[in-house]
């Protein structure tokens, strides 16, 4: 196909030439992979600044996003690339492979750097997903920071760079610029913009902004952030997000509010513990999903409530596709218990040929977890309607799982977003949580957000 950018595109492609390090925000379903590769064509073959580049992606990215995409466009199929995956042995082979571009999974630049025994001579680097560098205690970013001074371009795409709080932004930008910005310390990081929030004596379990600390943190990373919304830029379907309350019995919610109050709840299946906060949220999440782990790590049914509003809501759709979101295991194992009684085709988005059924409107319903529904999947040709059966604290994850319908070649006028909510439950707060984190993500896109229109009238009155 001949590539014929958008405006906001050719302005993406030039903000990457310009800026040898460039934190890329670009939102759902914009074209992250071509504009990219775009630039990095112009790089290596008109201005012949770059000559090995390295990109690292999640998994599914990295197998087949960035091939597809070289394969799709006119202009970039004489770029050559080799896909570092696969065994130790197969990554050294394809890292020894004469090519243009180099994709490999996040989970093996540690190996990279420091066991592969290649030498790390990549000029250009590109981090697809910046914010899976958000950890700086991540062996991944430690490893990365190992050879960042090597590196003569950086760039970092994302559409989530802050999906947990500002905070994020520390170990992401110092990826790009070894600190520059924001400080080379995440303990100076935290003095200049956030205050203690929630302690325990001298221990700081969280940590709110300072005020005026968000202006100021935007402020410092304008020069090289640009930042891109997809409704800004494309004719997107409109989204429809619904709540679907279900009603636990007198007995059901008795066994919720006890497990709450005691973190101990005994069962004829087995005893149910748990040991801090953190293990009695992941517990009450189950609870109100309908079953949950006891401690020998057998699954103990609590109610049906929401086995019966996903089979409800499945009639609804009235033979069109639906995609339904689980996160437990023993979700997964009711889910399909239940529709297979029913009768009701399903399969698990597991594969590629599972994929690929779904995108021929061929599997009636799809079960998929958010941790694989992440980046770069293309779903949105099989269907126009996400049920969450259970949720996630992550925003990233429920983003990115809601995005892979709700994106640019959805033919569908609309996309309906179902959230199964067990009433009076943590499922309550969790959607809470989930907006509010929505609002400090937008807070920081809207502060960094590229004015094309803008920019484009100076440079024509220059």
């Amino acid at each position: 196909m001949q590539y014929k950018p958008h405006d906001y595109q050719q302005y993406a492609i030039n903000y990457i030439l310009e800026h040898p390090i460039a934190a890329v925000i670009l939102g759902m379903g914009l074209g992250k992979t071509s504009i990219t590769l775009t630039a990095i064509e112009q790089l290596m073959y008109d201005s012949f600044e770059v000559s090995k580049v390295l990109v690292v992606a999640p998994l599914r990215v990295a197998r087949n996003t960035w091939s597809d995409e070289i394969h799709k466009w006119e202009h970039l199929k004489h770029l050559r690339y080799s896909i570092v995956l696969g065994t130790a042995a197969d990554r050294k082979k394809a890292l020894a492979a004469d090519a243009d571009i180099y994709v490999i999974n996040r989970e093996n630049l540690q190996w990279l750097v420091e066991q592969s025994g290649v030498p790390f001579d990549f000029d250009m680097v590109v981090l697809d997903e910046l914010s899976s560098f958000k950890n700086w205690n991540s062996k991944r970013f430690k490893a990365f920071m190992k050879v960042r001074p090597k590196v003569k371009r950086v760039i970092g795409l994302t559409g989530t760079p802050s999906s947990n709080g500002l905070m994020d932004l520390f170990a992401e930008f110092k990826c790009l610029d070894m600190g520059e910005r924001l400080g080379r310390f995440i303990s100076q990081y935290r003095v200049n913009y956030f205050v203690p929030d929630q302690m325990n004596g001298q221990i700081v379990y969280s940590y709110r902004l300072r005020k005026g600390a968000e202006e100021q943190i935007y402020d410092k990373i304008s020069d090289i952030t640009i930042s891109m919304k997809a409704l800004d830029h494309l004719k997107m379907p409109e989204l429809i997000s619904n709540e679907y309350p279900v009603y636990m019995s007198e007995a059901e919610e008795e066994l919720y509010s006890n497990m709450a109050e005691d973190l101990f709840l005994p069962l004829k299946g087995g005893e149910v513990t748990a040991a801090n906060a953190a293990a009695l949220s992941g517990k009450l999440m189950q609870m109100a999903n309908g079953a949950v782990y006891s401690d020998d790590g057998d699954e103990i049914q609590i109610h049906d409530q929401k086995l019966d509003a996903l089979e409800d809501l499945i009639e609804a759709a009235n033979g069109k596709p639906v995609m339904v979101a689980y996160w437990f295991k023993h979700d997964l194992a009711r889910i399909m218990r239940r529709l297979s009684e029913r009768k009701i085709p399903f399969e698990k988005l597991d594969s590629e040929e599972s994929i690929r059924k779904w995108n021929r409107g061929e599997l009636p319903v799809a079960l998929i977890h958010p941790a694989s529904a992440g980046h770069g999947l293309n779903l949105q040709a099989g269907g126009n309607m996400l049920i969450w059966f259970g949720l996630t604290w992550s925003l990233e994850l429920y983003q990115q799982t809601v995005a892979r319908l709700w994106r640019q070649g959805q033919s569908a006028e609309t996309v309906v977003v179902q959230h199964i909510i067990t009433a009076g439950t943590i499922d309550e707060q969790v959607m809470k949580v989930l907006e509010s984190k929505d609002r400090t993500q937008s807070a920081l896109i809207n502060a960094v957000k590229a004015e094309i229109r803008r920019s484009a009238g100076r440079r024509k009155s220059e």
